[in-house]
């Protein structure tokens, strides 16, 4: 009986080891072009919930710690991003392929025509274009506020950022908590570094945050970073400017 408890503890011991190692194992893969079936290098690969990255190889390998359910995110300049849930099978076989397909860009005619101008206001005021961008204006202040497009959303929006612009950072931040204390952890790893450093797009950035494109807008515009910033920067100066934002927010809230 003593025995069999002994025999029975180390087949405990070595199944939590086991465990264990699935956990902190790294996946290993090539990446293929869909198209030629030919190895793809120098393709960034993304952990996003581990927050950690690498690159792939001159034969198309790569390697990257993850466990089941986490989700590998491989992009590269002129082909499709893709998304890839790591699995048991990936860990048992070593021959996992991925495949990632080019981007086709189709090229329209473009024709600019200058305004034609008749010099009668009825005439030209229909040739004009026409702005989308609708204006809000608040009793008592002698300013108006632009909201974008009509959306139900877009007075309750303008008013939370002129009564109380804490409240709609509160709100953004608040969505993702997790995910805004993964910023020191993007900031540290020099493989998302280098990918963020060459990407204008804001996808990979969204894709780390869980954050969409106007939400990132939202908190640049109340941490008064200029529209000029907004639009030029890449998406490491971008993740640089929302984490200092997210701190001094933290800053502000514990002195409440």
């Amino acid at each position: 009986m003593r025995i069999f408890f002994i025999g029975l503890f180390c087949l405990f011991s070595l199944i939590g080891l086991a465990q264990e190692d699935a956990e902190t194992n790294k996946v290993k893969a090539i990446v293929k072009n869909a198209r030629t079936n030919e190895p793809m290098e120098s393709v960034h690969v993304v952990n996003l919930n581990q927050v950690v990255g690498t690159i792939t190889d001159e034969d198309g390998e790569f390697s990257i710690s993850a466990a089941v359910n986490d989700t590998l995110y491989f992009t590269y300049l002129g082909f499709k991003s893709q998304k890839i849930r790591v699995t048991n099978d990936m860990f048992r076989f070593g021959n996992t392929e991925i495949a990632l397909t080019e981007l086709a860009y189709a090229l329209e005619e473009v024709i600019v025509r200058p305004y034609q101008l008749t010099g009668y206001l009825e005439i030209d005021v229909k040739n004009l274009p026409i702005n989308n961008a609708y204006q809000y204006s608040i009793s008592g202040l002698s300013v108006g506020y632009e909201g974008g497009n009509k959306n139900p959303s877009a007075v309750t929006k303008v008013l939370g950022a002129i009564l109380n612009p804490a409240d709609l950072l509160r709100n953004l931040f608040g969505k993702r908590p997790n995910q805004m204390r993964k910023l020191r952890q993007m900031k540290e790893d020099d493989r998302i570094r280098d990918l963020l450093a060459s990407k204008f797009d804001r996808e990979t950035l969204t894709e780390l945050l869980q954050l969409d494109k106007m939400d990132i807008q939202d908190i640049l515009n109340n941490c008064n970073y200029s529209q000029s910033f907004i639009t030029t920067a890449n998406d490491l100066q971008i993740l640089d400017a929302i984490s200092s934002c997210y701190e001094e927010f933290k800053v502000l809230n514990r002195k409440k």
